[in-house]
């Protein structure tokens, strides 16, 4: 007897064996952020099952279903089984902490899809609906109602039939579902994607394509680091499945922050609406259309050497930088002279990659004269990562750059499949007007740390106090391979808290600088605190070694926890002396002096 599979595809839903010919097919993967600002992963969810049940928070047999849920978990989360929620209703996501305290399902979490790509996705229609997924190999076994208890305005004394649990203990002893599809009971879900009911045509000419160009073409075109240059409708449409696979697990547009916390200057990510919008054009199958294609009408003009202007200073390697067509590759650490005779303020510093293809990451360290922080380190002076943002800085602002300054320049290069050669550059403007304040990075570390084998969640945490008034900028988060989450907060003198930034989905490949849309004052005794955590899980798909002890180290496949947070503050009444101890323990601050390599 041919057992049942379920195929999830474009646009075929559960299919029962016997009846088609078909392979099984996992279920794509996705990423939600859940009631409580966590980034939930579906490949990344531990055990052997994972069941996602459809609710909303108004819905009578979706919140009914709460004591069931609880039941499942409860019954059997020890065999390896995660119950996971799922909201694809349009709640805010404000109000899906509320619901989950008034139905005791705190603990469980409540995923928000607000683009409802996970609805689509597996073809759910109304709340109630409930899919199971066996993790070994992501393919699902039950699509349907929990039991056979709750209908639309009706409802028995008790479940006859109970269906999920039956599924489920068929599946963990290893034997065949027999029954794996009934009809979902709940609440309709309401699809719509931009400004269109779900079932009108996306038209690519004037709603994907301007997209595209706004988001995605300032990587994705000729000689930049994106994979595919997106230059009409033929290429676009041979890439819609990868489209449709990093904006539900939300790898593209490469930005981390959780929408909920903080405003941006330079934030790239798509709205929901934008969201939307491209994975209902997807599902449609990603057709041409009428109207010109914007893509083609975008000059294929060579990357402006300088945009900011001739700079006042070049820093160049002295020596091209070979890098082989495959392989992990080390950072490399290179030592530079610049030719500036006299020391000056710095008010903007641009890098021009030589080649984006391969460079993933530069750094360049003052390794004499410059700024000493708090923790005793020479200062950063720029950093440059594909998506960073370059600019002059604050109006008034500078950096202070000594006479024949020497740097160590740290290069990350990642391999792309054929040999290749760099010669970035890096230029400096100074300041022409009066340099009132200073720009700064103020660092927090946890160095302290220790990471046991298979954690899927090792936390850590930093503080330091602030003992001048400084105005806020952005923040800049820093993991290795293994960083999961962190979080920046400022902790005010009056007793207030505030959330600045939380990166929900840290990811090691975007070294992400968030610009504050407008600057925040920090008044003096203002303690900020940096918490995050580490995944050393086997289901971290970028971990080196899960059954390894990891401390703080230089390179990638050991781990690093450090966060900056950008500050301006007059010249002259910058902190001087190393951060005192105070009401908050620092322990994790003082009495050490990480490095802060990339």
């Amino acid at each position: 007897m041919v057992s049942l599979i379920r195929t999830f595809g474009l646009t075929l839903g559960l299919v029962c064996a016997g009846l088609l010919d078909a392979a099984p097919t996992p279920v794509l993967n996705f990423a939600l952020l859940d009631h409580r600002g966590r980034m939930q992963e579906l490949r990344r969810q531990e055990g052997r099952v994972v069941v996602l049940f459809f609710t909303a928070n108004d819905c009578p047999v979706a919140r009914q279903c709460a004591p069931k849920l609880r039941a499942l978990q409860e019954k059997y989360g020890a065999q390896g089984v995660r119950v996971l929620l799922v909201n694809s209703a349009g709640d805010e996501r404000a109000t899906l902490e509320k619901t989950a305290h008034e139905l005791g399902l705190w603990h469980l979490p409540t995923l928000h899809d607000d683009t409802q790509g996970v609805a689509r996705l597996l073809s759910i229609k109304r709340t109630g609906e409930t899919v199971a997924i066996g993790t070994q190999d992501w393919i699902p076994f039950y699509h349907g109602a929990i039991d056979d208890q709750l209908v639309e305005g009706a409802q028995k004394p008790q479940p006859t039939e109970r269906y999920l649990e039956a599924a489920l203990d068929e599946f963990l002893a290893g034997r065949p579902v027999s029954t794996a599809q009934t009809t979902g009971r709940g609440c309709l879900l309401h699809f719509d994607g931009g400004e269109e009911p779900d079932e009108a045509p996306v038209s690519y000419a004037n709603q994907v394509a301007p997209i595209l160009v706004q988001k995605c073409v300032n990587c994705h075109s000729v000689g930049n680091i994106g994979a595919g240059a997106m230059t009409g409708h033929r290429k676009v449409k041979n890439m819609a499945e990868m489209i449709e696979e990093v904006v539900l697990t939300r790898r593209m547009p490469p930005w981390d922050a959780d929408p909920h916390f903080g405003k941006f200057a330079n934030n790239p990510s798509l709205s929901v609406a934008e969201a939307r919008t491209l994975l209902r054009w997807v599902r449609q199958g990603a057709p041409r259309g009428e109207g010109a294609d914007p893509l083609e009408s975008i000059p294929v003009n060579p990357l402006a050497d300088w945009p900011l202007g001739v700079p006042d200073l070049v820093v160049r390697l002295p020596e091209s930088q070979s890098i082989p067509a495959t392989g992990v590759l080390e950072y490399r650490h290179i030592e530079v002279v610049a030719t500036n005779s006299e020391a000056g303020w710095v008010g903007a510093v641009f890098v021009k990659p030589g080649n984006r293809k391969v460079l993933h990451h530069i750094i360049a360290r003052l390794k004499e004269g410059g700024r000493k922080d708090h923790l005793g380190e020479r200062e950063m002076f720029v950093g440059w990562a594909p998506g960073a943002s370059q600019g002059w800085l604050p109006a008034g602002s500078g950096k202070q750059l000594p006479a024949h300054a020497k740097f160590d320049l740290e290069l990350h290069y990642t391999t792309s499949g054929s040999a290749q050669t760099d010669e970035t550059e890096i230029g400096f403007y100074f300041r022409r007007e009066p340099v009132t304040h200073r720009y700064e990075s103020v660092p927090v570390v946890d160095s302290r740390f220790e990471i046991r084998p298979g954690d899927p969640d090792a936390n850590a945490e930093g503080f330091y106090c602030f003992p001048r008034e400084a105005l806020l900028h952005g923040v800049t988060p820093h993991m290795h391979l293994r960083g999961r989450w962190m979080k920046f907060e400022l902790l005010y003198p009056d007793g207030r808290r505030e959330t600045v930034a939380s990166i929900a989905k840290y990811d090691f490949n975007w070294q992400v600088t968030y610009l504050l849309a407008e600057p925040k004052r920090i008044p003096a005794g203002t303690w900020v605190r940096l918490s995050g955590g580490f995944d050393n899980s086997a289901r971290n798909p970028t971990n080196p070694d899960p059954k390894r002890t990891i401390h703080w180290g230089e390179q990638s496949w050991d781990e690093m926890f450090l966060g900056w947070y950008n500050v301006t503050w007059p010249v002259g009444a910058e902190p001087t002396q190393p951060n005192k101890r105070a009401k908050i323990d620092t322990s994790d601050v003082g009495g050490t002096s990480p490095r802060s390599s990339l």
